[in-house]
């Protein structure tokens, strides 16, 4: 059974050193850490490692909450993944722990692992209700939902036939414009 710490940092030139000398403090056995990565990242290299080494029994210890999870939601499905597979968990600063037998483990921590829930379920509640009214109040203005129809009356477009008849490639036409070589052709498909 490891003890596994995971460190995160933002921005390149931030500091880990106050999160690596409280992992080291607090056992970890081996400490994983996202140098200049944002905690809104879906994919965060060091951490996927650390979670597919997880094993039953192993404990991740983390120096705060928001290192490890993206978001209220994101931390909340870390931490229902955890109680299944058996892994504990314990954040050193705000003192939680998901083990009843550490020090700061038990009914206190189970509470506020309940509290982050029903925080997690009221952001996903009102984000949809904005949702729906936002898409209400588009259609009650005569707005279709998703991405308007680009047409050859667009400025990209127009753009786009301009720099083909200087006989430039698709290729670099689609880097003076800001759009994929895909869409340039498309682009240069439309009659003007």
């Amino acid at each position: 059974m490891a003890r596994l710490g995971y460190a995160r940092v933002s921005l390149a030139d931030q500091n880990t050193d106050l999160q690596l000398r409280e992992l080291e403090a607090a056992g970890c056995d081996r400490i994983y850490m996202d140098h200049g990565v944002s905690g809104t990242r879906i994919r965060r290299p060091e951490l996927d490692r650390m979670l597919d080494r997880l094993g039953r029994g192993d404990e991740v210890v983390v120096w705060k909450l928001d290192r490890l999870g993206r978001n209220t939601r994101h931390l909340l499905e870390l931490l229902d993944d955890f109680k299944f597979r058996g892994i504990k968990f314990r954040s050193l600063r705000d003192g939680i722990a998901t083990d009843s037998e550490s020090e700061i483990g038990g009914a206190i921590a189970q509470a506020m692992v309940t509290i982050i829930s029903a925080f997690a379920q009221l952001e996903r509640d009102q984000l949809s209700e904005r949702t729906r009214a936002g898409m209400a109040a588009a259609a009650a203005a005569g707005r279709r939902e998703g991405r308007r129809e680009v047409t050859a009356d667009h400025e990209k477009v127009q753009r786009a036939h301009e720099l083909k008849e200087r006989g430039l490639k698709p290729v670099d036409i689609g880097k003076i414009i800001g759009a994929s070589r895909a869409t340039v052709y498309r682009y240069l498909g439309m009659e003007l």
